[in-house]
C-alpha cells in the first residue's frame, strides 16, 4: 500500500507541475506593427500655388494699386465681403466676369447687406476684369 500511495503522490506532484509550468496550453505568437502617421498635408498660400499665373499676377497688381483692401479682404469680412465669399458664390465664367465687374464699377447695394459698395467709375472695364477674375481665382 505504500507504493500505491507514493505512486499516487508522484501523479499528483507531476500534473502539478505540469499545470503549473503551463503545460498543455497552447502558445500563440503575436506580431507588433509600428503604426507611422501620415505626414501632414503642407497647405500651400496662394503666393506659391498661383506663382506664376497671369491673371493672378495682372488682378493682385491692379487690386494693391486701387482703393479695394479698404473693404476687402482675402478670407475675412471687413466692410464688404471677402474675396473668398465671392469666389465662393461665383462660378469663374465669362458671363459673372462682365457682371461683376459691371457691378465694381457701377457700384451697389444690397448683395452683401445694407452698406453700399461706392462705383468705381475711373476704373476701366479690363482692369475691373481683372480684378475680378483674380477674386474668382481665390475660390476653396
Amino acid at each position: 500500500m505504500k507504493i500505491t500511495n507514493l505512486f499516487n503522490v508522484g501523479l499528483i506532484a507531476l500534473a502539478g507541475l505540469t499545470f503549473a509550468c503551463g503545460g498543455g496550453e497552447k502558445t500563440t505568437e503575436t506580431t507588433e506593427v509600428a503604426v507611422v502617421a501620415p505626414e501632414p498635408v503642407k497647405e500651400i498660400s496662394l503666393e506659391e500655388k498661383y506663382q506664376n499665373d497671369p491673371i493672378y499676377i495682372k488682378g493682385l497688381e491692379k487690386l494693391k494699386a486701387s482703393d479695394c483692401t479698404s473693404c476687402h479682404m482675402v478670407e475675412r469680412k471687413i466692410v464688404g465681403p471677402s474675396y473668398a465669399e465671392v469666389a465662393a458664390k461665383y462660378e469663374s465664367t465669362e458671363e459673372n466676369v462682365n457682371m461683376l465687374a459691371a457691378k465694381v464699377i457701377a457700384g451697389g447695394v444690397g448683395v452683401w447687406g445694407e452698406i453700399a459698395m461706392p462705383p468705381h467709375a475711373a476704373l476701366s472695364e479690363e482692369d475691373a476684369k481683372d480684378m475680378v477674375r483674380y477674386v474668382l481665382l481665390l475660390k476653396k
